[in-house]
């Protein structure tokens, strides 16, 4: 016997029933169920398509398929991690590099003045506040994005929600460094302060505004059959 399309369907929905939410993730199973299951098949061709596809499902342990999903959590959250460092590096080569010495300029003179550390709270304050707006609005996109459509990408995921949430939990704690900016009068941390901001403000704008913009084209780069399954 051999796997048809409407055994490949029913295992997709198999999957599907096994929380494995993720098209990439469920195709990796399909692909290593079908498979196997045509390998169980020339052992005892008697078995229906459901005995053999529970006897290779069996072979992934009491947790079924949560250390697959885990692994390639890890797999497409490091991805994510080294695209995030490639856009970070753009922002240190010209003529961006301007602009982010610029903004570290800024904020290391709004360091030297010397002014009240509740100030300084409040401009924090008012840039984590930005920031979550803009989170919010990603992960309102995120959910209206994810409805309308049927198949649903790992790196995807991440870029729409995983950004947010790690930018908002960046920036939810910038505005505690006036505490720090209290007890320090050094060149080297106010600098250090207006460095951490500045990287900041870029790490925001990169997961929240730019890689959801980029999100087609850096899809297409980790799944190559994206596109055609995007046009179906």
């Amino acid at each position: 016997m051999q796997i048809t399309d409407n055994h490949i369907q029913q295992l997709y929905k198999f999957t599907s029933q096994h929380y494995v939410e993720h098209y990439d993730v469920q195709t990796e199973l399909v692909d290593h169920l079908a498979n196997d299951i045509e390998e169980i098949w020339k052992e005892n061709p008697k078995l229906t398509f459901e005995q053999a596809r529970n006897k290779s499902f069996k072979k992934f342990g009491i947790f079924g398929f949560m250390d697959v999903v885990e692994a390639k959590q890890k797999q497409m959250n490091k991805r994510y991690r080294n695209i995030i460092w490639r856009f970070m590096k753009e922002w240190f080569s010209i003529p961006k590099i301007i602009l982010t010495i610029f903004c570290f300029y800024f904020f290391y003179l709004l360091m030297t003045l010397n002014i009240d550390s509740t100030f300084l709270s409040i401009f924090m304050l008012c840039l984590a506040v930005l920031d979550v707006y803009y989170s919010i609005k990603l992960n309102q996109k995120a959910k209206k994005k994810f409805k309308s459509k049927d198949k649903k990408y790992l790196l995807e995921d991440i870029i729409f929600r995983a950004g947010a949430f790690s930018s908002f939990i960046i920036f939810s704690n910038l505005f505690q460094l006036s505490t720090f900016l209290e007890n320090t009068t050094s060149i080297i941390g106010k600098s250090f302060v207006a460095t951490l901001i500045t990287i900041a403000i870029i790490y925001s704008y990169i997961t929240l505004i730019v890689l959801p913009k980029k999100a087609d084209e850096l899809l297409q780069e980790a799944y190559p059959e994206y596109k055609l399954v995007k046009n179906l």
